[in-house]
């Protein structure tokens, strides 16, 4: 029997679960630092919080993190590979990956997502329900392509930034590290580190 941990008890984590058992896992368990209160997620049970989790992995043929946090996910991913797990990379079956496009461990692409060839998704990211990766682009550890977001061609997304639900990205555009682009938002020109940008074109946020 092939068995999944997944940190996280969400909603997400559930879209994880789906996902694996349809690409091969039998058995999908949570843990979750909200448990013992935190008993079930869904359909699905959960049995401990993240220190079992780091004490238990040896059981496991793959663990994930379900976390939306993008430093959140990278530190706690980081933490199990130290612990000996070994980290998964789950893909929805109906999701289309390229076979000359590298994907990193613990990363997730759900049902309907594009990466195309050449591109490169680092560790721990999650490429949602129908986004697009397109050729040649390049994702750093820890990023969040939200459901309908699209890159264009050649793109580069620095560590733990997040592009929100229906963006889009022109081709050659270099979005920095620790960025937020809203949603609906269109990049049409490279963004610095550390901004939050929203808008048709992306401006930065003025608060």
């Amino acid at each position: 029997m092939k068995r999944l941990a997944i940190l996280g008890a969400s909603g997400h984590g559930k879209v994880i679960a789906d996902g694996a058992l349809l690409s091969g896992f039998d058995d999908v368990v949570f843990f979750d630092d909200a448990w013992p209160k935190l008993a079930e997620n869904g359909r699905w049970q959960v049995v401990g919080d993240s220190a079992q989790l780091l004490s238990r992995c040896s059981e496991f043929d793959g663990v994930i993190v379900a976390i939306g946090n993008n430093s959140v996910r990278a530190s706690k991913s980081i933490a199990l590979m130290d612990a000996g797990a070994m980290l998964t990379t789950v893909v929805h079956p109906s999701a289309v990956i390229s076979s000359f496009a590298v994907i990193g461990s613990g990363s997730f692409i759900a049902a309907g997502a594009v990466v195309q060839v050449d591109a490169v998704v680092g560790r721990f990211c999650i490429v949602n329900t129908n986004a697009v990766v397109e050729h040649d682009c390049t994702l750093g550890e820890a990023v969040h392509i939200s459901p309908g977001a699209m890159l264009a061609g050649a793109v580069t997304v620095g560590d733990r930034s997040w592009v929100g639900i229906g963006a889009c990205a022109r081709q050659l555009v270099r979005i920095g590290s620790d960025v937020v682009v809203g949603a609906g938002a269109v990049v049409i020109r490279s963004i610095s580190d550390s901004c939050t940008v929203v808008g048709n074109p992306a401006r930065p946020l003025v608060r």
